[in-house]
């Protein structure tokens, strides 16, 4: 390994963790509800498919991000934040569905804010502890 992946900021790993357990955690659940026809999407209850869709597609991109950003891959802080852009399209699109009087669970709305809270702390923390290249003069 290079010094580089030794001497990562401990907010990089934290953040890293955080995004792949969060993945790994959404594919499971998004996956038992999309699909399979069995007790999660009856305890699921009035779910939104586009929601739920989205973040089960999601979780993948959150494992990605995760893996990038403790492999310290250029890529994985850009990504970060479009997970959390991509999020709050979502729950703009939701909040349309709701005025349009679809049904929905109320927990749905904690998920999306968790979500959008968790995403933006992940970005957020990847791109203020990322390696910054020594600056020339």
């Amino acid at each position: 390994m290079t010094k580089e992946l030794h001497n990562k900021p401990r907010r990089i790993i934290a953040a890293a963790a955080v995004a792949v357990l969060f993945g790994a955690l959404t594919i499971y659940s998004g996956g038992s509800v999309t699909l399979f026809n069995g007790p999660a999407r009856a305890a699921a209850g009035d779910y939104v498919p586009f929601v739920v869709w989205f973040n089960f597609i999601a979780g993948f991109a959150y494992v990605a991000a995760g893996t990038g950003l403790y492999l310290l891959r250029g890529w994985a802080v850009p990504l970060s934040v479009v997970i959390a852009v991509a999020t709050m399209l979502v729950i703009a699109a939701f909040g349309i569905h709701i005025i349009q009087g679809g049904d929905y669970e109320t927990r749905t709305v904690g998920a999306l804010c968790l979500r959008i809270l968790v995403w933006t702390a992940i970005a957020f923390a990847a791109y203020s502890a990322w390696p910054r290249a020594p600056a020339t003069t």
